[in-house]
């Protein structure tokens, strides 16, 4: 009976486990005023964020470590919804498929760090970021 519990508690720990283990790194965009980054950072590096502003500017940020930061600047702030593209290289690595440039003799490298991407959007008001309330039709 005990080795029955053993083996039972063991196959639970894993089976909570493994999707942890498994899962890869999920930032969450955070932001106040002035600022937007991203949290549950663990596990990312060489990140470039790429911010494209109502009136058509980009703006490119890269970081070899940590969470790039985009800062508003206050005067020049345009009100309206930014978009972002964040690119970043996970701790894992991945085979190469085709390799072209891999590099030479000892440097050679058949795989590579696996790429990390998402995209989203925030949203200025009056020289300031916001969170767009919900909008919900009543009815009647």
């Amino acid at each position: 009976m005990n080795r029955f519990l053993s083996h039972l508690f063991l196959a639970a720990t894993l089976t909570c486990a493994s999707p942890l283990v498994a899962a890869g790194p999920e930032p969450v965009q955070q932001h106040n005023s002035n600022a937007v980054w991203f949290e549950n950072w663990t596990g990312l590096s060489n990140a470039t964020m790429t911010i494209s502003t109502p009136n058509g500017k980009v703006d490119t940020i890269y970081t070899d470590s940590g969470t790039p930061v985009f800062q508003l600047s206050g005067r020049d702030a345009v009100d309206g919804v930014y978009r972002y593209e964040l690119k970043a290289a996970t701790e894992e690595t991945v085979e190469i498929v085709n390799p072209v440039d891999n590099g030479r003799g000892e440097k050679a490298e058949n795989s590579m760090l696996k790429p990390f991407y998402t995209s989203g959007y925030f949203t200025v008001a009056r020289g300031v970021i916001i969170t767009p309330d919900e909008i919900k039709e009543d009815d009647g």
